[in-house]
């Protein structure tokens, strides 16, 4: 027990270091996914919702242990004005529909298709996949993940969504 908690401190360390890099940081604006090459269809209207958007790849064990927790909270938050948007960074759209075919989801997703250099991922310096971003009603990053561990994963998802929500 005592061996999880120091490895959850340091993973959690790490995420600190690792957000703290990327261009996109805690109580400031995301970024505008519209201006980006994406393939898929966004939603059309996000003002006024929280928005979780995740950053996975077909190739990731972790990401495909997240697909049915972020299937649950969409469940059990949509109602309530939760929008997920899971963003593929895979090089073949094929080896995302492969994906897609054993792992069907109930939020949406779109593929990271801009050149390199252009992507969304090239711009927020993710190196962990996943990696995610909780975004609140104003459209300001409020809480970042790095990974997915499992129950913690989901536990956390939920308070932070919970307090989104209920602001």
């Amino acid at each position: 027990m005592q061996l999880r908690r120091i490895v959850i401190s340091i993973c959690a360390s790490l995420t600190v270091v690792m957000i703290a890099r990327a261009d996109v940081k805690i109580g400031e604006s995301f970024l505008d996914l519209s201006k980006y090459k994406l393939d898929g269809k966004l939603p059309s209207d996000l003002k006024g919702k929280v928005v979780l958007v995740d950053f996975w790849a077909s190739w990731c064990g972790p990401c495909k242990e997240s697909f049915p927790v972020m299937n649950e909270l969409q469940k059990k938050y949509g109602g309530q004005g939760l929008i997920i948007i899971a963003v593929n960074e895979d090089e073949k759209k094929s080896d995302m529909d492969d994906f897609c075919k054993d792992n069907p989801t109930s939020f949406t997703i779109v593929r990271d298709a801009g050149p390199e250099g252009k992507k969304v991922v090239d711009k927020t310096e993710i190196s962990v996949m996943p990696s995610s971003f909780l975004i609140d009603t104003e459209g300001k990053v409020r809480f970042a993940h790095s990974g997915f561990h499992g129950a913690d994963s989901k536990k956390k998802y939920e308070q932070e969504i919970e307090s989104l929500l209920n602001k």
